[in-house]
């Protein structure tokens, strides 16, 4: 590790074959946590390169334990995270709306390294036990068409470093290697990045593997589409600057997204916005990102339509029944 760093600190690339067997190492514990660090920080001095991501990426996959649900052809909303904002857990709230609507979701998710409340912790909030069970999984997606895959469960890579994310409470490198990293192998994605590099660095490498996508980033930093102000979404065929007025919503403020200071304030506007009790900002940019989750699905479809569909799951009661379901098998 230490002619690696000297390395780095020189300014110079890593090859993916490189990147690959460190991420290995670490997932082995041939490195100290002072180390790990040092390793990590230099990711955030500088940009991480395609050959540098993909190396990571092909060490997780190879160590992860696959789960094959492509049956189900599901759609996965992640975040980067490390945007800094704070939001509630609007991808994992926007999974459940899709599963509600009819669609297929395999959310991939951990607990916060960089916000109070992550996917996991919320789903901690309702009871759920995280599992590598397929015949659970798969009864999940039958009967709720949502399945939840705890990363460090799947993935001994990121339970290794979790400790050294945790104390620095920044983003780092595998925020950006998470939503890479599922291991069921998702059809669909819509991921949402903290900055424009990022957009293109995904849009990149999703037309590489040829899954149909959409990456999302809010120009005022949000990892989703926030509806605070100008976004942009990247797919297979165009690179598209969207307003929130652009697609029928009112402009909200950041603080009307934020997720609270705990978990348990995280999972209660969770649970608002499923009971439609939360707030027009919340419901809307739930909604929102849905929207574009389910275009991505179904690109014939205009994106009034991706709307109001996302929207009737929430307003029916569908995507909530699918959340009790959810959690009657899941928190078993």
């Amino acid at each position: 590790m230490q002619a690696i760093l000297y390395k780095l600190f020189e300014h110079q690339y890593l090859g993916r074959e490189e990147s690959r067997a460190i991420l290995q190492n670490i997932a082995q514990g041939k490195y100290s946590d002072t180390q790990v660090a040092s390793f990590i920080t230099v990711f955030l001095m500088r940009n991480i390169a395609v050959e540098e991501l993909c190396g990571f990426r092909d060490a997780l996959m190879e160590m992860c334990t696959p789960v094959d649900l492509s049956e189900y052809r599901p759609m996965d909303i992640v975040g980067t995270g490390g945007d800094g904002k704070n939001t509630f857990n609007i991808s994992t709230v926007a999974c459940f709306t899709l599963a509600g609507a009819g669609y297929h979701v395999v959310k991939h998710g951990n607990y916060g390294a960089t916000s109070v409340s992550g996917a996991s912790n919320v789903m901690e909030q309702h009871g759920i036990r995280f599992t590598t069970d397929k015949d659970k999984l798969c009864r999940s997606m039958d009967e709720t068409n949502i399945a939840y895959l705890h990363a460090p469960l799947f993935n001994p890579a990121m339970k290794a470093v979790a400790p050294v994310r945790k104390s620095l409470a920044v983003r780092t490198f595998f925020n950006m290697l998470g939503p890479l990293a599922n291991p069921a192998k998702p059809t669909y994605q819509l991921l949402g990045v903290y900055n424009l590099p990022l957009l293109r660095l995904y849009s990149y490498t999703f037309q590489a593997s040829h899954m149909p996508f959409a990456v999302v980033h809010s120009l005022d930093g949000y990892d989703e589409v926030s509806l605070t102000g100008s976004f942009k979404v990247a797919t297979e065929t165009n690179e598209q600057l969207y307003t929130p007025e652009d697609i029928g919503f009112q402009r909200c403020d950041g603080a009307e997204l934020y997720g609270g200071e705990t978990p348990e304030a995280a999972a209660r506007i969770f649970d608002n916005v499923l009971n439609n009790t939360a707030t027009d900002a919340q419901r809307n940019v739930v909604v929102a990102n849905a929207a574009f989750a389910i275009q991505v699905m179904e690109p014939e479809k205009e994106l009034a339509e991706c709307i109001a569909i996302a929207r009737e799951s929430l307003e029916s009661g569908r995507a909530l029944a699918t959340l009790k379901k959810f959690i009657a098998i899941n928190a078993e």
